[in-house]
Formats: structure tokens, sequence, C-alpha cells
């Protein structure tokens, strides 16, 4: 079972991923509903009203104890920046800059390679972030020059992208089999 966290964002989108993987999963609101899932999704949103979001419903100090434990957790985009900030989840050991390629307007489609995956992956970044001086321990999955788009460390998978707005199930899938299986 794999929890959505369900505050802001793209919630709805994830879910329907997981749902084309066959893969069970269910919405976070609140503290009862992290009760037995196997991993959670942070999802893109905006990563300042989220944490707001997820201190006001009493999540916040759970979620990270949960995840500081081991439980497998993919974020995107916002997720990113939470998984990233030491005020935050302080799980990945880099330099996080919030919309690192702009604003907006300056949203942007890629062609990203992958060394997981066969083919190419087309990433939809919008007022994405972006890491740099990731640390040694941190494996980078993906780049733009020298700019770390997705990267994972331990049971931790994040990318600057947003996997969930296309019809791409593969990283959703990856997440899966090779961080909560």
């Amino acid at each position: 079972m794999i929890g959505v966290l369900s505050l802001q964002g793209a919630i709805s989108e994830h879910a329907n991923a997981l749902n084309k993987l066959g893969v069970e999963n269910k919405p976070i609101l609140n503290q009862a509903d992290l009760a037995g899932i196997d991993g959670l999704i942070i999802p893109g949103g905006e990563s300042t009203a989220i944490k707001k979001l997820m201190t006001y419903n009493q999540l916040f100090p759970k979620i990270k104890e949960l995840i500081q434990a081991g439980l497998p957790t993919f974020g995107t985009c916002a997720g990113m920046v939470l998984l990233s900030q030491p005020e935050s989840f302080n799980m990945l050991k880099a330099t996080v800059v919030r919309n690192g390629f702009g604003r907006q307007q300056q949203s942007f489609e890629e062609s990203l390679h992958f060394d997981a995956l066969a083919d190419p992956f087309h990433a939809i970044f919008i007022r994405a972030p972006y890491l740099t001086d990731v640390s040694a321990d941190i494996n980078v999955l993906a780049k733009i020059n020298d700019k770390a788009v997705a990267v994972s460390k331990d049971h931790v998978l994040a990318t600057a992208f947003h996997p969930e707005l296309t019809d791409d199930c593969r990283l959703h899938e990856y997440f899966i089999d090779h961080f909560v299986h």
C-alpha cells in the first residue's frame, strides 16, 4: 500500500499512475492514514504550503520520523525540496535551489536519459528545483548540465520534475520495484 500525501499538489495524478500499475494506494490526510503504508509519495505542488499543511494536520513530525526510520519515499518537485531541506526532512545532503529553472513562465519539457530506464523519459518541469553540491552518498540519476534533477539515496527517490503529469509510469514502477519491494 502506497500512501500519497494529499494536502496540496498533483495528488490524483500520482494515484492514477499507481492505479495504472495495479498498485494499491490511499490518500494521506492525517496520522491515522499512515498506518499500514509500505511507501509514501510526496507530490509536486508548493513546498511551503505542503509543509504548513503537514504541520497544521500534525503530520510533519510523524512523516519525518517514518522517512528517517526507512519508509520508502518518492518526492517529486516540491517533494524533492522537502526531502532536501535541513529544516524539513533532511534526507538528501545537497543544496536545493527552489524555482531553480525560473518561475511558471519558464516551465519546460526535456527528454532525460536514465541508466535505469531503456528509453529516455519525457520530463515536465514546472517551477522546478534542482540540486547542487550533492554529497557523494547520493546517486544522481539524471542531470541537466551540472544540475541534478533526479536522485536516490537508500530508501528515497526524488525528481525535480513531474513524472505524474505524463502517461509514462516507469518512474513510479522504478520506485515500487527498487525501493518498496
